[in-house]
C-alpha cells in the first residue's frame, strides 16, 4: 500500500445521504477479482444510460470539470450495506484518495482504510462548504496533523491511532508481516523436523 502523509487534490461533490455499496458497485460486478478494473463500474447505474456505457450528462461525475476529481465530498451514512470489498476497489480504482462523509458504514470505513483511501467524518455544514468550491480550488489533506485545508477553510478531523500509524507508513497488513520477515525466516530455518 502506498503511504498516504499529505495529499493535495481537487474536489467533487455527490452529497446524497445514504450511498450503499451496491450503489458504489453493483453486485453484478462482484465476479470480478483483480482489483483493478473496477472504476469503470463505480456508482454504474448513475454513471450510464445503457449497458453500452452511455454516459448519463445529468451525473456529476461525467462533467468535465470533475473528471480528475480525488476527494469525494458526500452525503451520511456512506458506504452502509454489505461487507464488500470491491465498493473501496472501485473507488482507488476510479482515483479517489480521499471521501469526506457525515458518517460511513462500519465495514467500507475499514474497507476504505485498507485500500489507501482516507474517509474522513466532517459536519454537515464543513461538507456543504467544501461541497461549494470550485472544480479547480485544491484541497490539500494533511494526515500528520489531521487537518484539511481549503479555500474555504480550515477543518480539522479524527482518526485511530493505529491506522493513522499505518496509512503514513503504507501498512496494511501483509506489510505488517513482512516487517518480520527475518524472524520468520529464522523461525522457518529452525522449526522441528516433524513439522516438515
Amino acid at each position: 500500500m502506498e503511504k498516504f502523509t499529505i495529499y493535495s487534490g481537487t474536489t467533487v461533490p455527490l452529497m446524497n445521504d445514504n450511498i450503499d455499496t451496491d450503489q458504489i458497485l453493483p453486485k453484478q460486478f462482484l465476479k470480478l477479482i483483480d482489483k483493478k478494473g473496477f472504476g469503470k463500474y463505480l456508482m454504474y447505474e448513475w454513471r450510464y444510460l445503457d449497458h453500452n456505457y452511455t454516459e448519463n450528462p445529468d451525473f456529476v461525475f461525467n462533467r468535465p470539470e470533475y473528471r480528475k476529481a480525488s476527494i469525494l465530498i458526500t452525503g451520511d451514512n456512506f458506504g452502509a450495506g454489505s461487507s464488500r470489498e470491491h465498493a473501496a476497489w472501485a473507488l482507488a480504482d476510479y482515483g479517489f484518495k480521499v471521501i469526506i462523509a457525515g458518517s460511513f458504514g462500519d465495514i467500507h470505513y475499514n474497507n476504505d482504510l485498507n485500500n489507501g483511501i482516507l474517509p474522513i467524518v466532517q459536519p454537515r455544514e464543513v461538507r456543504d462548504q467544501l461541497a461549494g468550491l470550485a472544480p479547480t480550488d485544491e484541497v490539500r489533506v494533511d494526515l500528520y496533523e489531521q487537518k484539511i485545508f481549503s479555500p474555504v477553510g480550515e477543518f480539522t478531523f479524527d482518526i485511530d491511532g493505529e491506522w493513522k500509524h499505518k496509512l503514513l507508513n503504507g501498512l496494511d497488513d501483509i506489510g505488517i508481516t513482512l516487517q518480520y520477515e527475518d524472524l520468520i525466516t529464522e523461525y522457518e530455518k529452525n522449526r522441528p523436523a516433524y513439522w516438515q
